[in-house]
């Protein structure tokens, strides 16, 4: 059971440590469940750490998400994931655009995200795509997806994001 979000909350949103893990899956634990996350150990989050960004109120990890790049210029945005006690205040949000800021900072041109919900990504300026466009993420992950043969997520973009064009 989640408390309720306490007015006086300030997110931050930071770089993920390795002391964060434990919380970044308890975070994760009930959208992994849903089917709207892929599985992730300790493991695989300690050694992609580098990756991942968390949203923290004190101490407390109350969002996570991470950009994983295809190439030079292709990313896609993982393991969004924020606490049903901070849905709808805004968290979701700030991660994702501290995401694209970084996949800008790195030269990246094209950002994408495979969702179950897109609406989500369109307030935040992503646009539906055709999954056919990346097919790096079909090879890579869509193999050990339960979903594979029952796909239910709908590919989102947002482009021009090495120019910054996207934060207007």
């Amino acid at each position: 059971m989640s408390l309720p979000v306490p007015s006086r909350a300030v997110i931050t949103v930071r770089r993920a440590r390795q002391a964060d893990i434990p919380q970044m899956l308890r975070v994760m634990e009930p959208f992994v469940a849903r089917g709207d996350l892929l599985p992730r150990t300790a493991a695989d989050l300690a050694r992609e750490i580098e990756r991942y960004v968390v949203a923290a109120d004190g101490d407390r990890v109350v969002g996570t998400g991470a950009l994983k790049p295809y190439s030079p210029d292709l990313a896609e945005i993982i393991a969004l994931a924020v606490d049903a006690a901070y849905q709808g205040q805004g968290v979701g949000r700030m991660i994702v655009e501290r995401l694209l800021r970084i996949a800008g900072e790195l030269g990246i041109g094209e950002v994408f995200a495979l969702t179950r919900r897109p609406d989500f990504f369109y307030r935040v300026g992503f646009t539906l795509a055709d999954k056919a466009r990346f097919p790096q993420k079909v090879w890579f992950d869509c193999n050990r997806c339960p979903r594979q043969h029952c796909c239910d997520e709908i590919a989102v973009h947002i482009i021009n994001v090495a120019s910054g064009s996207f934060l207007a």
